[in-house]
C-alpha cells in the first residue's frame, strides 16, 4: 500500500517591525496549528525584512520546496507595503490593478466617508493572473498565485483571511500528539527514548525540560497521524518512565 503524501508548508512573516522587536509576532501559532488541522505540516517558518530583493529570492526559494507558502505581512498603503510587487516579481508577472479588489476598496471606504486616494488604491494591485483572498475585516483584499498565499500582517485581518482560505488546501491527515511528563531529568531518559525512537521512525518524539514551582522534569511530545502507533509508541515511553522510577502523567 503506497504511503500517503506528506503535505507541507513554509510561513514567511514579513517586516521590519517584527524583527526590530516593536511587534510581536502572534501570527505563526495560529497559522501552525490552523494547517496542521487541515492536515499540512508545517515545515519552516522565516522573518525577512521589508527588502525586496530577499523577499523575491525567498518567496522563490521556499514555493520550489514546499507545497504551501503563506505569507503575512506589508500588503497595506505605505511605501514599505512591498509584499504584493515583490510576489509578482517572484512569479514573472507584472502588478495589476484588480477590478474586483478595486470595487471592494470603493465601497468599503464610501461606507465610511473616505476617500479611494492613490495611496489606498495600492491595496488593489496584485499579481496578473492571481485570485482574492476576502478580507471580511477591513476590506483590503490578499491573494493567492500558484501556491503562495499572501495575507495580512494585522492579527485578526489574517485570522479572517486564513479562514477563508483553510478549506481550499489540500492535506493529508492532521497530526495527532500525546504528551507525557514526569519529574526525571533528560539524561536519565535519553538512551531509552532513543531506543523507542528507533522502533517508532514514522513518530516525532520530543523532549522538553520544564522547572517550576522549584521542581524540574520533562514532557515528552510524540507526534504523528497514525493513532495506533501513536498509542504504541506512548505506551512504551510510559513504561520507560516508570521503569526509571518515576511516575507519568498525560498532559
Amino acid at each position: 500500500m503506497e504511503a500517503e503524501k506528506t503535505v507541507t508548508a513554509c510561513v514567511l512573516i514579513i517586516g521590519n517591525e517584527i524583527l526590530s522587536g516593536r511587534t510581536q509576532d502572534v501570527n505563526l501559532n495560529h497559522l501552525a496549528k490552523g494547517l496542521n488541522d487541515a492536515g499540512v505540516r508545517l515545515r519552516e517558518a522565516r522573518v525577512i525584512p521589508d527588502v525586496a530583493e530577499i523577499i523575491v529570492a525567498t518567496v522563490n526559494e521556499v514555493r520550489a520546496k514546499f507545497d504551501y507558502v503563506l505569507t503575512t505581512g506589508g500588503i497595506g498603503p505605505t511605501h514599505d507595503d512591498i509584499t504584493n510587487e515583490c510576489v509578482a516579481r517572484a512569479f514573472g508577472v507584472p502588478l495589476v490593478l484588480d477590478a474586483e479588489a478595486k470595487r471592494i476598496l470603493e465601497t468599503r471606504y464610501r461606507e465610511r466617508g473616505l476617500e479611494l486616494n492613490e495611496a489606498r488604491l495600492r491595496m488593489a494591485h496584485v499579481p496578473q493572473g492571481a485570485t482574492l483572498v476576502l478580507n471580511p475585516v477591513s476590506g483590503a483584499p490578499g491573494f493567492r498565485i500558484g501556491n503562495v498565499f499572501v495575507l495580512a500582517g494585522v492579527p485578526q485581518i489574517m485570522q479572517a483571511m486564513f479562514e477563508g482560505v483553510k478549506s481550499s488546501l489540500k492535506g493529508g491527515r492532521p497530526v495527532l500528539s500525546r504528551a507525557i511528563s514526569c519529574g526525571l531529568a533528560e539524561g536519565q531518559l535519553a538512551k531509552g527514548l532513543g531506543e523507542i525512537q528507533s522502533r517508532y521512525p514514522d513518530i516525532d518524539i520530543g523532549s522538553y525540560p520544564w522547572y517550576r514551582r522549584g521542581s524540574y522534569g520533562v514532557s515528552l511530545v510524540l507526534r504523528s497521524p497514525d493513532d495506533r502507533r501513536l498509542d504504541l509508541a506512548s505506551d512504551e515511553v510510559a513504561g520507560l518512565v516508570r521503569g526509571l522510577g518515576g511516575t507519568p502523567s498525560e498532559e
